[in-house]
């Protein structure tokens, strides 16, 4: 249990950083977000938005895009800070590309208020588009 606080303190602050180096000009809303990977390393991500809008990137893919290009592809939790009075949930493509990845990870959300969120992203995306889904098309007469 010490572990996964410590842990879980680590994450905070890596999330809490990152979101200092949001480049946010367009909403200025700063967001960071951190990963803890199976074998324990942390990688961390802030949004890099774009005058393009739709080539944003969010805080969480920004930090599981780092984790995967270090060659890591198991989670274990994934922690999400925005500078709010109550926490915000990741979007829905955040939480696709991380169903890509694992089946059930705990995500956290947190802000500058009290309240936490601590859910699983089964409970997010209750119907994710599997992976598996691909291969069912090779299985049609």
């Amino acid at each position: 249990m010490a572990d996964i606080s410590a842990s879980l303190q680590k994450l905070e602050a890596a999330a809490r950083a990152a979101a200092q180096h949001s480049y946010s000009p367009y909403s200025s809303f700063p967001v960071g977000a951190a990963v803890l990977t199976e074998d324990g390393k942390i990688f961390s991500g802030c949004n890099v938005e774009n005058a393009s809008f739709g080539l944003t990137l969010c805080a969480e893919r920004v930090a599981l895009f780092s984790a995967v290009a270090a060659g890591l592809r198991h989670f274990k939790i994934l922690l999400l800070y925005t500078p709010t009075p109550r926490p915000c949930l990741p979007c829905g493509a955040c939480r696709q590309v991380l169903r890509e990845f694992v089946q059930d990870v705990r995500v956290i959300c947190l802000c500058d208020g009290p309240e936490r969120l601590d859910l699983t992203l089964d409970i997010l995306l209750p119907h994710a588009f599997e992976p598996s889904a691909l291969h069912l098309r090779e299985q049609t007469p």
